[in-house]
């Protein structure tokens, strides 16, 4: 065996032990949505954002304070209503007065200079609010009077949004949803966990660790980063993603039919990004076909914008991915 394999191999099992020792702290205080809790955490590994949809009352905001209380990182929450304001969530200028008594404008840090912020039921908010997140998701700087202010590192947004079909509710636009790196569907959980979830809220909850840090999670960013993938594996992602866009010459038909607009390149980032420590979990220091498919939900679910024949045909973007990769060839 090689040193480098060697080195290799020895950096798979520490990667996998973290993750494992991070998993199974956010287990003690949430009941089920393993699959959830999983996918949450490679999004924070990689340094993205989430976006989690279900109805109220799923554990969605939970979930994300459990993941926050692990963390040795800033928190902040923000509830967002249709009445507040971007200045809520960025911060602003002030009036205050110098030393030598001269009025002059100073500006107070909003809640998103924090290093996880947890933007809760975010589609509630108008359009205008929900915009004064664009600039800090993907620039990680807020821009205010002229002024640049950079947010903290490690910086991302977990975000928790209701159905469109709910009342009050202001659908994302595809800007924003975009720089989501992945969208988590959160759904009822099964009658023996609804038991386990009464019994858990009705008793003492056993108390939840702060067991990593910034730098913690950088490291294993760099470590999921160096994930070889081979040529053929990445050829196949980026068909996936280029399959997802109805006017290309070769599109599939059902892209065709019910596909208003497809991926953008972030998909593909996305894609490649979770499917990384898909593999790292399976302590394997390559990216596989399989690792590709299953990132393919979380991915992409948020970036294939339906047309009017899906929502009157009953198919969502699940199912678009699902024939995507029964006919991307491989």
């Amino acid at each position: 065996m090689s040193d480098g394999l060697a080195e290799n191999r020895e950096e798979i099992k520490n990667f996998s032990n973290d993750f494992n020792l991070l998993f199974e702290e956010v287990k003690k205080g949430i009941i089920g949505q393993k699959d959830i809790i999983r996918d949450v955490l490679c999004a924070v590994i990689s340094g993205g954002s989430v976006l989690l949809e279900g109805m109220p009352g799923l554990g969605k905001t939970r979930i994300v304070k459990t993941i926050a209380k692990t963390l040795n990182l800033g928190f902040s929450r923000i509830q967002f209503t249709p009445d507040l304001m971007p200045s809520d969530v960025t911060g602003t200028d002030i009036l205050v007065r110098s030393a030598d008594g001269e009025n002059m404008l100073k500006f107070q840090k909003g809640p998103v200079f924090s290093n996880i912020v947890l933007a809760d039921e975010i589609n509630r908010a108008t359009p205008k609010t929900q915009s004064a997140l664009l600039e800090a998701m993907q620039e990680r700087t807020v821009t205010l009077g002229g002024n640049t202010y950079p947010l903290p590192k490690p910086f991302f947004v977990l975000a928790t949004q209701n159905p469109l079909e709910l009342e009050g509710t202001y659908p994302l636009p595809e800007a924003q949803l975009d720089r989501f790196l992945i969208k988590l569907d959160v759904v009822f959980p099964a009658a023996s966990q609804l038991i386990d979830i009464v019994n858990m809220t009705s008793a003492q909850e056993m108390p939840v660790k702060r067991i990593f840090d910034g730098e913690k999670l950088i490291r294993m960013n760099k470590t999921a980063a160096c994930v070889p993938i081979s040529d053929a594996v990445f050829s196949y992602a980026a068909r996936l993603v280029v399959n997802t866009h109805p006017e290309t010459a070769n599109a599939l038909d059902i892209t065709k039919k019910y596909v208003k607009f497809g991926s953008s390149p972030r998909g593909a980032q996305a894609l490649i990004s979770m499917a990384r420590l898909y593999a790292l979990l399976d302590e394997r220091y390559n990216v596989s076909f399989d690792d590709i498919s299953k990132a393919a939900y979380p991915s992409l679910r948020h970036r294939i914008f339906l047309n009017f024949n899906a929502f009157s045909d009953g198919i969502s973007a699940d199912h678009i991915i699902e024939r995507l990769l029964e006919e991307t060839e491989k």
